[in-house]
C-alpha cells in the first residue's frame, strides 16, 4: 500500500569509512570492505554424495512430511498442489525443485544508510553481531548475569564500531529489563539509532514483525512503496526439529514474503538429538526443514529472496549438552554449502563455540566454525563475533577477540597477497641484495612495509620480556580496556531529527496501544 503522503524525507547515514565518525579513533581497524571470498570452496561430498543427500531430502518431503502448525500456510500449500493430512504436509520433488528455482541467487540488503548496503549470494562474504543469548559476561561483573538494555546498547555500539561487521542480526543480548511485550520497539529504536547496518526482524507473530517493518521504514525516509521494491531488512526463522515449522514464525516469514524482504530459514537441528545421529541424515533433514519453507515464501510472492541457513552440530553424547566448533561441524557446514550451491540459493552459516567464557577453548571453536563458514562458500555468518556458551552468553571481549579473527579472514580475501606482477615477483628486489645482506632498508621494502602486511589491533607481538613489561596484560583484559575505551568515546551516525523524532513518537504509540502479545 502506497503512503497517503509521499513527501520524502532526508536519509540519515553518511559514507562508511575506515574510522567511526568520531575525533580519534581507538584503534586503526580495516575499512568497510565486506570481503569476497576467492577461495573454491570445500567440497567433502562427491558428486554422487551430493545427490544422496538431496534424494534423502526430497524422500521426507514426499513420504513423511512436514508439520506446519500455521492454518493460513497450510491452506496456501494445498491449494498450491501439495498433499495436506491435517498439519501434515507433503510435496513432490518437482513441484520443490519448480517453485525454490525462482528465488534469486543473489540479492541485495539496503538499510537507511545506502552505502552499507551488502550482497546476499554468490562469492559475498558477510560477518553479523552474536544474537539473542539471554545472558551477558564480561570481565567487570565477573560471571553470568541476565541482560539489560543498557547492555544491549554497548554491543549494538560494537555492532556499528567494527567495520568487519556487516549487519545488525537479532538482539545482540536479550534485554529482560523490558516487558517482553514491548521489548521489540526499545530495542528496534536502538538499532537503529546507534547502528546504520541492515536490521533484522524476529518472526514472532505479526505485531512484532509489522512493527520492525514500519520503523525501518521510517528510519529511511521511504515511502511504503519504496521500502517494497527492495529488501531493506530481513528475518531468520527457524523449524522446530524435527520435521515441523511453527505458528509465529511462519507468519512473519509470509508478511515478510509478502514485501520482498529478505528471509533465511536456518534449521537448528542437532545430531544424535533433533535429527540422526549420522551428519549425512542430519544434512539431509535439516534441507527438507529449510526448503519447505522456501517453496512457500515463492508461492506468497515468486521471487522473493530466500536463503538457506545451517545450525547442524552435534550433542555430547555424555550429557546431551550441545557442542559446537567441532569436526562434525564443520564438516556438516560445508555438506550443505555444497547443496546450497546445488539449489542455486544463498547460504548462511555461524560462528559458535560452546566455551562459558572468553578463553582458549572459545577461540579454538570459533575459529574452526568461523573456517568452516569460509570453506563451504557461506553468503551469511551470524553469531560472528560475541557468542558463548552455546549462544546462552553474550560477552563484549568475546566480540572484540572475534573480531580479530574477520579482520585476518577479511585480509586473507584480499587478492593483493596473491598478485603475481613484477613487482610481486621482485626480482630487481632480489638481485639488489644477492646472496648477502637484507630486505629491511632496500626501497621496494620502504614502498611497501606499511601495509605489506596484516597489522592487528589486539594481538600483542611482543616478546614475553616486552609483554611482561607492559604489564603481562591477557588477551581478554586487553579487549575488556578496549571495549570500555569504543562505547565510552561512542558517536551514533547521524540520523535527521524528524525522522528519529517520527520513530519516537511511533514507539511511544504503539506503548500505549499494548506493543504485541506475549503467548504464542
Amino acid at each position: 500500500m502506497a503512503e497517503t503522503d509521499p513527501k520524502r524525507r532526508t536519509r540519515g547515514g553518511g559514507r562508511a569509512g575506515a574510522r567511526n565518525r568520531r575525533g580519534t579513533a581507538v584503534i586503526d581497524q580495516m575499512p568497510w570492505n565486506p570481503p569476497i571470498n576467492i577461495d573454491r570452496p570445500t567440497e567433502p561430498l562427491t558428486p554422487e554424495g551430493v545427490e544422496a543427500i538431496h534424494d534423502g531430502a526430497m524422500r521426507i518431503l514426499e513420504e513423511i512430511g512436514i508439520e506446519f502448525l500455521n492454518h493460513e500456510a497450510l491452506a496456501i500449500l494445498r491449494k498450491a498442489g501439495c498433499t495436506v493430512n491435517g498439519e501434515n504436509v507433503r510435496m513432490g520433488r518437482d513441484f520443490v525443485m519448480e517453485w525454490i528455482g525462482k528465488a534469486p541467487s543473489q540479492f541485495t540488503l539496503t538499510p537507511r544508510n545506502p552505502d552499507r548496503q551488502i550482497t546476499m549470494g554468490g562469492k559475498h562474504l558477510l560477518f553479523g553481531n552474536v544474537s539473542s543469548p539471554p545472558n551477558y559476561w564480561d570481565m567487570s561483573i565477573g560471571t553470568k548475569v541476565p541482560g539489560t538494555r543498557a547492555m544491549c546498547q554497548d554491543l549494538l555500539k560494537l555492532t556499528q564500531y567494527f567495520n568487519c561487521i556487516h549487519f545488525a542480526g537479532g538482539y545482540p543480548v536479550e534485554p529482560v529489563d523490558i516487558h517482553a511485550s514491548v521489548r521489540h520497539l526499545d530495542v528496534l529504536y536502538d538499532k537503529l539509532t546507534l547502528t546504520d547496518k541492515v536490521m533484522h526482524a524476529y518472526s514472532l507473530g505479526k505485531e512484532r514483525v509489522e512493527d520492525v517493518m514500519e520503523m525501518v521504514r521510517i528510519a529511511g525516509g521511504l515511502t511504503h512503496d519504496e521500502f517494497n521494491a527492495t529488501p531493506r531488512m530481513y528475518t531468520n526463522i527457524n523449524s522446530t526439529s524435527p520435521l515441523k515449522h511453527d505458528i509465529p514464525m511462519l507468519d512473519g516469514w509470509m508478511r515478510l514474503a509478502r514485501r520482498g524482504q529478505g528471509l533465511v530459514v536456518t534449521p537448528f537441528t542437532l545430531a544424535g538429538a533433533m535429527a540422526p545421529v549420522t551428519m549425512a541424515g542430519a544434512v539431509a533433514q535439516s534441507l527438507a526443514e529449510a526448503l519447505c519453507a522456501v517453496v512457500l515464501a515463492q508461492i506468497i510472492n515468486p521471487g522473493a529472496p530466500c536463503a538457506i541457513g545451517t545450525f547442524t552440530s552435534n550433542v555430547d553424547m555424555k550429557t546431551g549438552a550441545p557442542a559446537f566448533g567441532t569436526p562434525e561441524y564443520m564438516r556438516a557446514t560445508q555438506m550443505t554449502g555444497q547443496l546450497c550451491r546445488y539449489y542455486n540459493l544463498p547460504m548462511r552459516s555461524s560462528g559458535v563455540c560452546a566455551a562459558n567464557v572468553p578463553d582458549g577453548q572459545a577461540m579454538w571453536e570459533t575459529s574452526n566454525s568461523l573456517w568452516a563458514a569460509v570453506q563451504s562458500g557461506t553468503n551469511m555468518v551470524y553469531h560472528a563475533a560475541g557468542w558463548l556458551e552455546g549462544g546462552l552468553i553474550a560477552s563484549p571481549e568475546k566480540f572484540i577477540m572475534d573480531c580479530e579473527v574477520l579482520q585476518q579472514i577479511q585480509r586473507y580475501m584480499d587478492s593483493v597477497i596473491c598478485a603475481t606482477g613484477p613487482d610481486e615477483i621482485a626480482l630487481d628486489a632480489i638481485k639488489s641484495v644477492g646472496n648477502q645482506g637484507h630486505f629491511f632498508g632496500i626501497q621496494h621494502t620502504q614502498d611497501r612495509y606499511t601495509d605489506a602486511f596484516y597489522q592487528p589491533f589486539l594481538s600483542d607481538w611482543k616478546n614475553y620480556e616486552g609483554w611482561e613489561a607492559a604489564g603481562a596484560i591477557w588477551t581478554p583484559e586487553r579487549a575488556h580496556m578496549m571495549f570500555k575505551e569504543i562505547v565510552g568515546n561512542f558517536e551514533a551516525p547521524p540520523m535527521d531529527s524528524a525522522i528519529r523524532d517520527e520513530l519516537a513518537d511511533f514507539v511511544a504509540r504503539r506503548k500505549t496501544e499494548g506493543g504485541a502479545p506475549t503467548d504464542f
